[in-house]
């Protein structure tokens, strides 16, 4: 309740408070009613304004990042810029009317940032008393401005951990072979920044056929074992080859470190002249951020073979595993699954149907009923599981493989998820599928 003095209160009693001839009480109190008006007036406008300068930033926001995404999976400035419109427009639906809105989006040349400029006006009713008949919803000097940058050759904010399956089966000969190495090299461009004080990364490659070739023969022995030179079946004789495949028994399906039991196989071949395939420029290498190794790695690569996927997508994860550390150079050594801001990834490619796997004495086999641990196809999907499982995130990507097939629905049930699983019909979306990936494993990020 309002209380007034009780000099005051006989005032008033005593005569009219507008007959008061002096003015100066009705003037003061219509001073202090428009002083009132306005600032409560004044607070409406504010919280209208303020309401709208959230909502619009905050649809500034998701638009530039809309349109990073789009960039990232292959999308053209056309289509970025579409994007980054499209939901500005959704996100601004609610928001209170406004005079006027020349808010826009545009791509960097680099089609590397997506950047909003423009501004947009809310009117003031009650300010409008005071002259003020609308107010900028954005900074004049640009700090409100959203920009989504794609950091090529920047670091992620994380360590990565990066295993990439690469394809040199017979089927990958001439053109695809070349788009490959392309591809491959455009994705290390990206995920190894130049930088390592802050944040690592390192990329593996895993070249595959019918087999896998380790990078040296300590690697090979301590991966295998002690081994015979070669052992005779069927009047045949078998030698040893240079060449790793799969694991038997209870941990064929586990990163568990090779041991006693717990040994790859031996590939033997029925010759003695001890050939494996993939050749020896295939040879696998371990986690390095050394781009000239990695690049010079890829363009060594050739073709030969049959399809062992399986091999390589257990090579994919050894190679992310610390428990197969005893393999590499100190410099090439995995972290452990759970060092705090690491992510672990495995790239698993391929262009054709997993067809070869092996008998228990080491033998390669193109019919599964022959083989230790059933098919090529049934070895790797369990092996995708047993790797997702201990915190390996997987991508895949199949090249030329038609819709449906059991080789398709391999690299579908390998991905981690579905946003994970790429298909390539030629070499240009080859590249274009590396690059996505690389781009999503690059941060993208938000800056005013």
């Amino acid at each position: 309740m309002l209380k007034f003095s009780k000099s005051l209160r006989s005032a008033l009693k005593g005569r009219s408070f507008l007959q008061d001839r002096s003015g100066e009480v009705a003037i003061l109190f219509g001073v202090m009613a428009i002083a009132l008006f306005l600032t409560i007036g004044g607070a409406v406008d504010y919280g209208r304004w303020l309401h709208a300068r959230n909502q619009t930033i905050a649809a500034m926001d998701t638009a530039v990042l809309a349109a990073g995404r789009s960039l990232q999976t292959g999308g053209n400035p056309a289509a970025a810029v579409a994007a980054a419109q499209a939901f500005y427009t959704q996100n601004v639906a609610t928001r209170l009317p406004l005079t006027s809105d020349s808010i826009t989006f545009d791509v960097a040349a680099d089609q590397m940032s997506v950047t909003a400029s423009g501004n947009a006006t809310i009117a003031t009713p009650f300010l409008s008393m005071a002259y003020i008949d609308e107010l900028n919803i954005l900074d004049s000097a640009g700090v409100d401005y959203s920009t989504s940058e794609i950091a090529i050759g920047d670091n992620a904010g994380v360590n990565l951990e990066i295993s990439m399956m690469l394809d040199v089966t017979g089927s990958m000969s001439g053109s695809r072979i070349n788009d490959l190495k392309t591809a491959a090299k455009d994705l290390i461009e990206i995920v190894v920044w130049e930088d390592q004080s802050e944040y690592t990364s390192r990329v593996a490659l895993v070249p595959f056929s019918e087999g896998v070739r380790l990078p040296n023969n300590q690697a090979l022995k301590k991966a295998r074992g002690n081994r015979p030179n070669k052992f005779k079946k069927s009047g045949t004789w078998y030698y040893r080859s240079n060449c790793a495949v799969e694991r038997t028994g209870a941990d064929a399906y586990t990163d568990a470190a090779p041991g006693n039991n717990r040994y790859v196989m031996v590939q033997y071949v029925p010759n003695n002249s001890r050939v494996c395939k993939p050749s020896a420029s295939n040879k696998i290498l371990p986690l390095t951020s050394n781009k000239n190794k990695l690049r010079s790695n890829i363009n060594r690569l050739q073709t030969t073979g049959g399809t062992a996927g399986h091999l390589g997508t257990a090579w994919s994860w050894y190679t992310l595993s610390p428990n197969w550390n005893s393999l590499w150079n100190a410099e090439n050594q995995a972290v452990d699954y759970d060092t705090p801001e690491t992510q672990k990834i495995a790239i698993l490619m391929t262009d054709g149907s997993y067809n070869t796997q092996y008998t228990s004495e080491g033998i390669k086999s193109y019919y599964s009923g022959y083989a230790a641990n059933g098919s090529s196809t049934t070895q790797a999907r369990a092996l995708c599981t047993a790797m997702k499982t201990a915190g390996v995130t997987v991508y895949t990507v199949g090249f030329g493989l038609s819709s449906g097939s059991t080789a398709a629905t391999t690299m579908s049930q390998c991905a981690t998820d579905a946003s994970k699983a790429f298909s390539a019909e030629d070499g240009e979306q080859l590249k274009q599928a590396f690059r996505a990936i690389a781009l999503e494993l690059s941060k993208l990020r938000l800056s005013s």
